[in-house]
């Protein structure tokens, strides 16, 4: 019997038929999609609404990471550090590229690894989402489980983090700045990005 991905991960998914005759998208992008971008640029609620129109199977990667692990993304990086998340975020995002016709919500952090954005741009249609500073520190507010948020001066930390993961930001296929969207207007972007598309190619394409 066969087992996808999915499921032998213990993937957070939400399932939907793969074929919809009615959408024309999944004829021509069957291929995952997958989107980075960093923490509280909405990648999951995003991901998910783009799942539902889509009528595809989502996965947030991090609460995949979570159900292995039995921790929260926060307790692993307390108890184990972060160079153990980074790999077990390392191993489920390549079972989870296993399967296709998924749209995946990624960890800030996962386009670190060089070998984790190559396998992004393979199996994947990979789109990045952006949001300017300010944004970014009103929808993460005081949220305690953002472990790389922690500390006093919030702004420069996101500062340092952006600068350093940028360049890797800006390899994904299309970019969006989500700063003054809703999701269902990035939702609406996107499919709009596809449809006239038809499918993922080489180039950017910046919104």
């Amino acid at each position: 019997m066969h087992v996808d991905a999915g499921r032998r991960s213990g993937a957070v998914l939400e399932r939907t038929p793969c074929r919809d005759l009615r959408n024309p998208l999944s004829e021509t992008l069957q291929k995952n999609i997958a989107l980075i971008g960093f923490m509280a640029v909405g990648k999951s609620a995003i991901g998910r609404s783009l799942a539902t129109k889509l009528r595809r199977r989502f996965v947030d990667l991090d609460r995949v990471v979570e159900r292995i692990e039995g921790s929260k993304v926060r307790e692993i990086f307390e108890r184990r550090g972060e160079a153990y998340f980074r790999q077990l975020e390392k191993r489920t995002l390549e079972e989870v590229l296993q399967a296709e016709n998924q749209v995946i919500a990624t960890g800030g952090g996962v386009i670190l690894d060089d070998e984790n954005l190559k396998l992004l741009r393979e199996k994947a249609l990979l789109i990045g989402l952006s949001a300017e500073v300010d944004v970014l520190l009103a929808r993460a507010g005081v949220d305690i489980k953002r472990p790389l948020l922690q500390g006093d001066n919030r702004r420069e930390r996101v500062e340092d983090l952006l600068r350093q993961r940028a360049p890797r930001y800006a390899q994904a296929h299309i970019m969006i700045d989500t700063s003054h969207l809703t999701v269902d207007q990035v939702v609406k972007k996107i499919i709009g990005i596809l449809a006239a598309e038809k499918k993922p190619s080489d180039g950017k394409s910046k919104s």
